[in-house]
């Protein structure tokens, strides 16, 4: 029988991979979209009058094969993929797509819904209730439900394309980063690169039979060459190579999926009758409207640019000061940049990398989760994997419940995205007195270990490696009743306030002293190190802050506008960039040809919830700093009413429960350096 369509037997009911054949998916998705449609059927020929139980909890609860089948593929589509697993995503893609409307305009369905949510204020709901039913009419209500027919026909068709040019576009992007390659030969140059990316350079060549030393387009080759390389003309090579992606006029171009996607997207909102695809978007948001939004990123921008542009000035200066640099370009800014980094703190990675060896920092974020949470995690070997290079672990309390199932999968590869993500193969919930607890994931792309030295990570890998963990606890730490509202089911402008609120505790010394010992020596991180990389937190903080509002005043391009008329994605794409740019454009680079957060990711309209997150997490640290960084104090009330709560409530409500009061934006601004501390 199929594994996916029988109950796992296995330990804590986790995914079986080692049984699971590529073949088995596809017609497992079409069982279970099958068991789904009954379940739904149940549902609408219930005689009886609909209530919040047999309409409401039976559909929250319906499909659970389905989106467990759902998890698995889809996770190891971004982790794991091959060529037979992405044509199996182009198959079941529309199919789930078709099955998504199959419910959302069922008529039958709807108008149970509807006549409960009409009697919602009499119905003694909990308060997690009412959100379970308000979400559950919204999504109906939000997605055409109320359309007439041939309108609902239309959306089907859309939804039907919109999910295969996504997948396209993903599949677009990671193929285009597999297939550059920069071989270099002579030793020359390779000048100025740390002796460890040299030695992964040349393993990655050995590994594919090649002579001499190999770079990518994965994260940890290309970073640290654009750097580091002394090679100017090479680095230029690498940095447009990495902002060509998608742009190429090729078979893998991504210009007219992007003009496609952005141009449905818009159609579709008109539909429902909303201005904008954002201003559909933006309703189940903090924010609530495009206008919060630009308002939002104008205003930090008015801040931030005087001293991204003071930053820039003392980069160029360096650059014509060390080599007669007179024509200053995007792959001269990493490299210059870490240059005034090591005069003006003599802290560079190269120094730092020796104390955070990748086993320690796992083991010190791990320390932090059990001094502020009471959670320890153990290592396990008796959960299947997807590959190799992923450790399992039981997560548990005190009293040794298990609160989770944590897999770390690190290492790049080729069937794998680039960048770093949390994700879930099981969610938490509550159902017939048991509490279901999650099986959470991160993924990242770290150095690998080479044959002399273990994978050593940058400080820049390490807030990376705390930021996903803080995504993780709000997982591993759910405690809600409905598996929709459950861990990072929360707004999108409030689900990456865990993770980057974490990576504070990479910058104080209490924390780093749990974990930054030398791998050889295991002497502790020097003081004077400790205070350099406090020192350096708020450097090029400017230029950092720009950068991100860039991204967020492009995706509010693409999605704030009608853009039936947009037929040139540089040129848009250009005009987006006007009050950001501090550097001249790229003739040969396109940025949003691959930008997955947008095109394929779940961040469409929402991209500036990295900023906004930001403005919670820093006044959210203030409050931990005030009482102390491990103030289990804190740390209970931060676990109580945040991370424990999933999306049962508004997320102003549950911050203000924290913290006692709505979050202060000068809390970001003064941990960034660009207003005064008080």
């Amino acid at each position: 029988m199929n594994p996916l369509l029988k109950s796992f037997d296995t330990p804590f009911n986790t995914a079986p991979f080692s049984q699971i054949k590529d073949s088995d998916y596809l017609p497992a998705f079409k069982e279970a979209i099958d068991q789904a449609k009954k379940e739904i059927d149940d549902i609408t020929e219930n005689p009886e009058k609909p209530t919040f139980e047999n309409t409401i909890e039976a559909l929250e609860f319906s499909g659970e094969t389905l989106d467990r089948i759902s998890s698995i593929f889809f996770n190891l589509n971004s982790a794991e993929t091959n060529d037979e697993i992405q044509k199996i995503a182009q198959e079941v893609s529309p199919l789930l797509s078709e099955f998504g409307n199959d419910i959302t305009l069922n008529e039958q369905l709807f108008q149970r819904i509807k006549e409960v949510y009409k009697q919602r204020d009499n119905l003694k709901l909990t308060t997690e209730q009412y959100t379970l039913l308000d979400k559950k009419y919204k999504s109906f209500s939000r997605n055409g439900a109320n359309l007439p027919k041939e309108k609902k026909k239309r959306l089907r068709e859309i939804d039907k394309e919109l999910s295969q040019l996504k997948l396209k576009f993903g599949e677009n992007v990671l193929a285009e980063t597999n297939r550059y390659e920069m071989l270099i030969t002579d030793e020359n140059d390779l000048v100025g690169l740390p002796e460890g990316e040299i030695e992964a350079a040349k393993h990655l060549a050995e590994s594919k039979n090649k002579e001499g030393w190999l770079f990518t387009l994965d994260y940890p080759s290309y970073i640290p060459f654009l750097k580091y390389a002394e090679n100017r003309e090479l680095r230029k090579k690498l940095a447009i190579a990495a902002g060509k992606k998608g742009f190429h006029g090729d078979d893998l171009d991504n210009q007219d999926i992007v003009l496609m996607i952005v141009k449905l997207r818009f159609e579709r909102s008109k539909l429902l009758g909303y201005k904008t695809h954002a201003h559909f978007v933006l309703e189940e948001r903090m924010a609530k409207n495009p206008d919060t939004v630009k308002t939002f990123l104008e205003d930090l921008l008015e801040k931030a640019k005087p001293a991204a542009q003071k930053e820039l000035e003392r980069i160029k200066t360096l650059a014509t000061e060390l080599d007669k640099i007179s024509d200053f370009q995007k792959w001269d800014s990493s490299y210059y940049s870490e240059k005034l980094k090591q005069q003006l703190f003599n802290l560079d990675d190269e120094k730092l990398k020796p104390y955070f060896k990748l086993e320690n920092v796992i083991n010190g974020v791990f320390g932090v989760a059990n001094r502020l949470y009471n959670l320890y995690f153990e290592v396990t070997n008796e959960i299947d994997v997807y590959h190799p290079d992923v450790k399992t672990y039981k997560v548990v309390d005190n009293d040794n419940n298990l609160k989770a199932i944590f897999y770390a999968d690190f290492f790049p590869r080729a069937g794998k995205r680039n960048g770093a993500w949390m994700t879930s193969y099981k969610s938490q919930y509550k159902k017939g007195n048991k509490n279901e607890r999650p099986h959470i994931s991160i993924v990242c792309n770290f150095t690998k270990p080479t044959k002399t030295k273990p994978s050593l990570l940058t400080f820049n890998e390490v807030t990376t490696l705390f930021h996903e963990f803080g995504h993780a606890l709000h997982g591993i730490l759910a405690d809600t009743t409905y598996p929709s509202l459950s861990g990072t089911s929360v707004f999108w402008d409030f689900v990456e306030l865990p993770s980057q609120v974490l990576e504070n505790w990479c910058y104080e010394k209490e924390a780093l002293e749990l974990f930054a010992h030398h791998y050889e020596t295991g002497e502790l991180i020097p003081q004077e190190y400790i205070e350099k990389i406090k020192e350096s937190a708020a450097f090029n903080e400017g230029m950092q802050t720009v950068r991100q509002i860039s991204f967020g005043l492009l995706d509010m391009a693409w999605h704030g506008i009608d853009p039936t008329n947009v037929e040139e994605v540089k040129t848009h794409e250009l005009e987006a960039f006007k009050p950001t740019m501090l550097l001249p454009d790229v003739a040969e680079n396109c940025m949003s040809t691959s930008f997955s957060h947008i095109f394929q990711g779940g961040y469409s309209a929402g991209y500036y919830s990295y900023k906004w997150a930001e403005v919670l997490d820093a006044d959210a640290f203030e409050f931990f700093k005030e009482q102390g960084i491990f103030s289990s104090q804190v740390a209970k009330k931060f676990q109580e009413n945040v991370l424990s709560q999933g999306g049962i409530e508004d997320p102003m409500i549950l911050y203000k429960r924290f913290r006692g009061k709505e979050p202060n934006p000068d809390a970001l601004l003064r941990r960034a350096g660009l207003i005064e501390k008080n």
